[in-house]
């Protein structure tokens, strides 16, 4: 294990301080200039992850339709406009997802994702509508998860990962290969008889990339699982009025080690040892500030929370605030975990008083919902509303013989109930419902 070395740490908090000074006019920034912020899901939170009754999903019945019946269906998002709320544009909602074709196989979707579009009058019952972009001008051999975004001048922006490099592409080997960048694109929407559709497609763009520092470069990825620099979420802060981009990294070479916090605290680490190997477990949370109305300037910042020795991905981030409290949710794998540990397929939060505040696992260990134990693979890809709705897509649910029925399809809509730093599962809605939300606030 390294350790930083102590002059030139004191030399960085002698530099914090001063600028700290400097900035004390403008208080809402001075965060902003040292990664103190930056919080910790460490190993001792992480071992009492636990699922409980209040945090577990109802099992998924099998028996359920395809919204989309040639394509497969997974991660999604719902347009929202620039505070949080959602959009609704002439009495339509519109959501969108990754999609590939149901000809290929599962696993294979992946390497041939696209975003597709889909539209609703009444959130439940929705409509594909394609993929509203023209692939020859998007960025990336595939298009992963983002999130969208309608501005107060009616102009739709979706940010996506642009995974991967259209020329020479090869499946052999991809996820060691495939760089991954944040990108976005701009349309105009207008709805007719015929439904909602989006034109004037405007320029792909990338607007982020892993800066080697705070965020792993594909280079410099030393894990057995694939590296992360994606899943980009647009979100306002309500008390700031500032806008950010906040997503998925690993540790860079500035946090490229494991520190005792990463551990746990002083006694925790007197009686626990770190098997070999969980150092390439590198998760974190970034975070990038908008500089531009346009969203296409941008400044990275550390980011807001690392798992650095505890868990390798910390996918599709988003925040939720209600009043002082800054909710951080972000879905994870069982496989992800770093040796010695373990924990569900499911949805993960933390919460601080503040964007850039100390934020703590919920529920002490950071688990907010599983999948069933029966079904431990039913859903995956949550995503918590500002209402706290959550929807996502059925993944690998099992019938009462073991059996997996590939789903590819928008799975039910939860509610949670958010009560400070705990939190449970109240109700099960029905499949890809989406009420009206207001912003965050």
């Amino acid at each position: 294990m390294k350790t930083r070395n102590k002059s030139k740490l004191k030399k960085l908090i002698l530099t914090a301080v001063v600028a700290a000074n400097c900035l004390s006019v403008t208080p809402a920034f001075a965060e902003e200039i040292s990664s103190d912020y930056t919080s910790i899901w460490s190993r001792q939170q992480a071992e009492k992850v636990m699922p409980t009754d209040k945090t577990t999903a109802p099992k998924i019945d099998l028996d359920f339709d395809l919204v989309a019946p040639d394509q497969w269906v997974w991660d999604t998002w719902p347009l929202q406009n620039r505070d949080g709320s959602m959009a609704i544009v002439n009495g339509y909602r519109v959501a969108f997802a990754l999609v590939a074709p149901r000809s290929l196989g599962w696993g294979e979707r992946h390497t041939e994702a696209r975003i597709g579009m889909f539209y609703s009058k009444n959130g439940k019952d929705w409509t594909y509508a394609g993929i509203p972009y023209d692939y020859n001008k998007a960025l990336g051999h595939m298009q992963w998860a983002g999130t969208a975004m309608l501005d107060d001048n009616g102009k739709v922006h979706l940010f996506y990962t642009a995974t991967g490099e259209k020329t020479n592409w090869d499946n052999n080997g991809w996820d060691k290969r495939a760089v991954q960048r944040i990108a976005k694109t701009t349309f105009d929407i207008h709805t007719d008889k015929n439904g909602v559709h989006l034109t004037n497609e405007g320029k792909h763009q990338v607007i982020l990339e892993a800066d080697g520092k705070y965020y792993e470069t594909l280079a410099q990825a030393n894990s057995p699982i694939i590296t992360a620099f994606r899943d980009p979420f647009f979100f306002q802060d309500p008390n700031t009025g500032k806008d950010y981009i906040i997503f998925e990294g690993q540790a860079g070479s500035d946090r490229d080690f494991i520190k005792p916090e990463n551990i746990g605290d002083e006694e925790y680490r007197k009686t626990h040892s770190v098997p070999a190997g969980a150092e390439l477990y590198n998760g974190n949370i970034g975070i990038a500030e908008v500089l531009d109305k346009d969203v296409t300037k941008l400044k990275l910042l550390p980011p807001l929370l690392e798992s650095v020795g505890t868990n390798h991905q910390m996918e599709r981030p988003h925040m939720v605030v209600n009043g002082d409290d800054y909710y951080l949710f972000t879905i994870s794998h069982t496989f992800t975990y770093a040796p010695g540990l373990t924990g569900p397929d499911g949805v993960y939060g933390f919460v601080g008083k503040g964007l850039f505040g100390s934020h703590k696992p919920m529920n002490e260990s950071g688990l907010v919902i599983a999948n069933p134990k029966e079904s431990p693979y039913q859903a995956y890809s949550w995503m918590v509303l500002p209402d706290q709705q959550v929807i996502s897509f059925i993944n690998e649910p099992k019938d009462e013989n073991g059996n997996v029925k590939f789903g590819g399809t928008f799975a039910p809509t939860l509610k949670v109930k958010l009560n400070g730093e705990t939190s449970e599962v109240v109700k099960e809605g029905k499949a890809g419902e989406i009420k009206p939300f207001g912003a965050n606030r």
